[in-house]
């Protein structure tokens, strides 16, 4: 690939780059050398995402320079243009057509023809033979709809190779698949890398970068913080380099006290999802819900708090049974639920913060019939502050903020309405580990303070760090409950495998 020729297959230096009121980057530089796996590792508004967009030509350096394979690439250019050079991205959001074969996907405006028409037999061939390098075996004619998330990082992957691209970006390419699949991912990160190509890997995840990175580049505030091998580093040390101070620990202390219960759920079951589920719900408690992926978690979830309906079951909050599939009801009831789909199902993203924090309450600044909005943006101040939201102001378009203060928007939302039950899904999912603890700790004070937290997890770590009890759940059956003292990876496993 002519790549070995010189020590960096990849050199940006100097790259500053400015957005009207903000300094997105100031004087960064990023090396990646060949055949390696290099981590891009930065807080939610490190400059992650701009630098990237910079290397793909979305956006144009303000100062600085691109070196890629030994020649300077110009600031101005399309994306065609660097996927022409060999540089490749594959997004957090998968970019598929469901209904198009993975061969179609892969091949999409590049198909091989035959006269006037596309070659299939050739096409999925070259597809067959593309797999085949990444060692993995699969139909061609699959339509994209029919495979998992994993598969479908599989198909970017298999693109990016057919693009002959030698440097891949994978943008946090683990956050909606499974350990089984994580592993396979990363046999194909090994593999490429093998063959002389390098990888900027994005992730929040500190056990990922050590399973699988070579270096790492960190970047704190737009600026370059370091760049070391990871064999110099432990985890304490990298989060320190992001964060720009040391936490003293991953988790804040969980000091609250179950009490009575407050909430029965009996004998629940949907028709494909889940089966006779029945657990409490105490007061004052932390009760994590762990599994494997499709395990049914999110779909009891869903259910108890009313957003589908069960075929039988009963759901009783202080003594009063609720009726099924029925969200107002459970509102009324004291409950609050924050699904796992932040920007689909979350987030009014055209919307001001402060309108995305008041939606559920708008009634309460009502008088006369018009909306007081001075009530409402004072109302929504106090959480913002309280919630430390980092945002030039309430009126700010919630879309501009980092991951992980739109998640605690989203917390303040509900905050108002003084919930009694809180179910929150994946509350860290795609937020970085300073935003992360911030969470944490909302959550432990909430439960402190009285507040039942149901919290469904994929993140082991978070599970057993901030959890009073563990229920886990495999194939939609609660096959295992776990008190405080019991949470180890390996119990959890063993009966989320069941």
């Amino acid at each position: 690939m002519g790549a070995q020729k010189n020590e960096y297959m990849l050199e940006m230096s100097g790259i500053s780059k400015a957005f009207p009121g903000v300094k997105a980057l100031d004087n960064v530089e990023l090396k990646v050398k060949p055949g390696t796996v290099h981590a891009l590792l930065g807080e939610n508004g490190a400059g992650k995402s701009t630098l990237m967009k910079i290397l793909m030509g979305i956006y144009e350096a303000d100062e600085g320079t691109v070196t890629f394979k030994g020649k300077l690439l110009r600031g101005r250019r399309n994306v065609r243009e660097t996927m022409d050079v060999g540089i490749s991205m594959i997004h957090q959001e998968l970019a598929s057509f469901s209904q198009m074969t993975i061969a179609e996907n892969i091949y999409l405006n590049r198909e091989p023809g035959k006269g006037l028409f596309v070659d299939d037999a050739q096409m999925n061939q070259d597809t067959i033979e593309l797999f085949e390098r990444i060692g993995m075996d699969i139909n061609p004619n699959t339509k994209m709809r029919d495979i998992t998330t994993a598969y479908a990082q599989m198909v970017e992957i298999a693109r990016a190779i057919s693009l002959n691209a030698d440097l891949i970006i994978m943008d946090e390419p683990t956050s909606a698949i499974t350990d089984k699949e994580v592993e396979m991912l990363f046999n194909v990160i090994r593999r490429l890398r093998d063959e002389g190509r390098s990888i900027i890997y994005i992730t929040h995840k500190m056990d990922e970068i050590f399973k699988i990175a070579d270096e790492i580049t960190v970047l704190r505030d737009g600026q370059f913080v370091g760049a070391k091998p990871i064999s110099e580093l432990d985890s304490d040390q990298i989060v320190s380099m992001m964060v720009g101070r040391q936490l003293v620990q991953l988790f804040p202390p969980n000091e609250a006290v179950p009490g009575e219960t407050v909430m029965k759920v009996e004998h629940l079951s949907r028709k494909g999802e889940f089966d006779d589920i029945s657990f409490e719900v105490h007061k004052g408690e932390i009760l994590g819900i762990a599994g494997m992926m499709g395990a049914g978690r999110s779909e009891i979830m869903s259910a108890i708090f009313g957003i589908t309906k069960p075929d039988s079951g009963t759901v009783t909050v202080n003594g009063k049974e609720l009726s099924l599939g029925q969200p107002k009801e459970a509102i009324e009831a004291g409950m609050a639920m924050l699904t796992e789909d932040r920007k689909g199902t979350g987030l009014f993203l055209g919307l001001s913060v402060n309108d995305n924090i008041g939606m559920p309450s708008l009634r309460d600044f009502v008088s006369k019939g018009l909306l007081s909005q001075t009530r409402l943006n004072k109302a929504c101040e106090v959480q913002i502050e309280a919630l430390r939201i980092k945002t030039p102001s309430g009126k700010t378009v919630i879309r501009g903020l980092s991951g992980g203060n739109q998640q605690k928007a989203l917390l303040g939302r509900w905050l108002y309405c003084k919930p009694e039950i809180l179910i929150i899904d994946e509350p860290t999912r795609g937020i970085d580990v300073g935003a992360k603890y911030e969470i944490h700790k909302i959550l432990c004070d909430l439960a402190k303070n009285g507040t039942s937290v149901i919290m469904v997890s994929s993140e082991m770590p978070e599970v057993i760090g901030i959890s009073n009890r563990v229920l886990v759940v495999s194939q939609g059956h609660i096959t295992g409950e776990l008190q405080r003292e019991e949470l180890t990876q390996e119990t959890i496993m063993k009966y989320a495998a069941v």
